[in-house]
């Protein structure tokens, strides 16, 4: 049954991408970006990130979608949720350098102020550089909820109630000059030998 939503969905995928005006990150090395992004006015409460940057309404951020499709694909027959964990972390780990290229190369780089995603996976994010902020407007919540939950059912097969017991839609924030510090290219020839 799940292979057969997954069909479905990567047919209406290419609309869904159309209609949400998204781009797609350049690839690093052998492997695909993971994000899909597109700039957005940021609408929510202020937020002061850990560095100081401050988030505030209609500033200009990068809304980073993970492209869902691909991703299950290559983790909806893993049994193991530690292995499913580790290869979603990997692919976002290693997607983050092209996005700090996306940000860096945009025509309006200057205002961009950060980087903004919801999500459910949002354990480990921290060690990556993001901060976690829970979403304050119980309608936007309830939103997010509904559009996150097939997604889950479809890679974990876990039922509505444990998801609705262990699950929460959480933004995901990171500054701009945070971004490029650790994955940006003055970081990339730092690190080589």
């Amino acid at each position: 049954m799940r292979g057969y939503v997954l069909s479905i969905w990567s047919l209406i995928d290419p609309i869904y991408y159309y209609c949400t005006r998204l781009t797609y990150l350049p690839r690093q090395g052998a492997e695909s970006n993971i994000f899909r992004v597109r700039l957005t006015k940021y609408k929510g409460r202020e937020i002061v990130l850990s560095d100081g940057t401050e988030i505030k309404k209609n500033d200009t951020l990068v809304k980073v979608h993970l492209h869902n499709v691909k991703l299950l694909k290559e983790i909806i027959h893993i049994k193991n949720e530690i292995k499913k964990a580790k290869i979603i972390y990997r692919h976002v780990q290693n997607s983050l350098p092209g996005l700090a290229e996306f940000i860096q190369r945009a025509d309006r780089s200057d205002e961009i102020k950060g980087v903004i995603g919801i999500t459910f996976l949002n354990k480990g994010c921290e060690r990556l550089g993001f901060e976690v902020v829970d979403i304050t407007s119980h309608i936007y919540k309830g939103f997010k909820w509904c559009t996150f939950l097939p997604i889950e059912l479809i890679s974990s097969g876990n039922s509505v109630r444990h998801i609705l017991q262990h699950h929460s839609p959480k933004y995901l924030f990171m500054s701009k000059g945070k971004l490029l510090n650790l994955y940006g290219e003055k970081n990339k020839r730092k690190s080589c030998p």
